[in-house]
């Protein structure tokens, strides 16, 4: 790690311990019982991966929950709210954007970091409806999870170092990034219109259509449909959901995605989450998660997991990834800092050739306000 890096992760951990702590005050009047709340969250890490050959390691922005700002400009109704919610991403050097051959800038930001830009008219009686550049339907559904360690362990396993290399057993570097053998197929955020139903016995029903505007020269149309629950029974919580999206290219090419995840909570701490995914003719996966959360510290919650991902068809016809994670997060409930270690292993086989077995560490903490 270059003198640089070594200063940036420094000052990174100096700003950390001294963080001061959410401000309450972020809320402001601005109308008649109007009000708007700015936020945002800061999450530097140090990456380091080994691909079997060599070992690089760089400070990086953590791409499992990035750093952004954003505000909320909300205007309760008779019978809900009405609320506009504008954020974007920072644009730092994205952990999932690293690799052998190409070290992104420090900061560079451009048009697709802008995460929302969305109007929401929310109705007690008839749901909600979101109008603008937000999630789609499909979002968030293969990765509902109760663990606590998202930030370094959840099904989108690219998010830590999806465009590192996998090397050939001769030493090469292939043309295999890791992002290519570990999917998701996770919904995305697009400009669209969403509507999601009130909740009945826990379960609720959301559709959208959305179109890709940021990305220059991409003209992709998408509609999904999910289904998600959130519950309890007796001592444990649950959250779910399952996903269908149909994507449109301009090539007039489609893309048929199914995705679901599951995850429950036990009041003793310990919890399982599971989800799966079926890309047609271009692969599939399944992922489980198992962990525990506790009040180990007075500073806050201790969540720690294991998890293991097997996928299949997804970089050619036969091939078979898989990869198992081990992961720490501490929360310190009071400075709204959230510090982790993660580790994870990577493997990749096809019929037509053989790669090295390759692994990454991810160290850091988000600091949210």
């Amino acid at each position: 790690m270059s003198d640089t890096a070594k200063r940036l992760l420094l000052s990174g951990a100096l700003f950390l311990a001294h963080a001061p702590q959410a401000n309450a005050d972020m809320t402001v009047d601005v109308g008649t019982n109007a009000t708007a709340t700015f936020y945002g969250q800061f999450d530097p890490a140090y990456l380091s991966f080994d691909d079997g050959v060599s070992r690089e390691s760089e400070i990086v922005d953590n791409t499992n929950s990035n750093s952004r700002i954003g505000v909320w400009y909300r205007q309760p109704t008779d019978t809900g709210e009405f609320s506009i919610n504008l954020e974007t991403a920072l644009g730092l050097r994205p952990s999932a954007g690293l690799d052998q051959l190409n070290t992104p800038d420090a900061f560079d930001w451009d048009r697709t970091d802008i995460r929302k830009v969305e109007a929401i008219w929310q109705d007690t009686r008839f749901g909600t409806v979101f109008v603008g550049q937000g999630s789609m339907s499909s979002d968030g559904a293969s990765s509902q999870d109760l663990s606590g360690t998202t930030l370094v362990l959840y099904n989108s396993i690219s998010d830590t170092a999806g465009a590192v290399l996998f090397r050939t057993t001769d030493g090469a570097l292939s043309a295999r990034p890791f992002a290519q053998s570990f999917a998701s197929f996770d919904g995305a955020r697009k400009a669209r219109v969403r509507d999601v139903t009130p909740a009945f016995s826990g379960f609720s029903l959301s559709v959208s259509y959305g179109e890709e505007v940021l990305s220059k020269n991409v003209d992709d149309s998408v509609s999904d449909v999910a289904v998600q629950y959130k519950g309890a029974v007796g001592a444990v919580q649950m959250v779910g959901a399952v996903a269908y999206s149909r994507v449109s290219f301009e090539n007039r090419s489609t893309r048929y995605d199914t995705i679901g995840s599951f995850s429950l909570l036990h009041d003793s701490g310990f919890n399982v989450t599971v989800a799966a995914g079926d890309r047609r003719d271009a692969g599939s996966y399944a992922y489980a998660k198992i962990g525990y959360k506790a009040e180990w510290f007075n500073v806050g919650t201790t969540a720690v997991a294991v998890d293991y991902y097997a996928g299949d068809d997804q970089s050619t016809a036969g091939s078979e990834s898989a990869s198992v994670g081990i992961g720490v997060v501490q929360s310190f409930k009071d400075a709204n800092i959230d510090a982790y270690l993660g580790y994870r292993s990577y493997r990749l086989t096809e019929d037509a050739a053989s790669y090295l077995d390759a692994s990454s560490v991810l160290f850091g903490a988000r600091w949210k306000f």
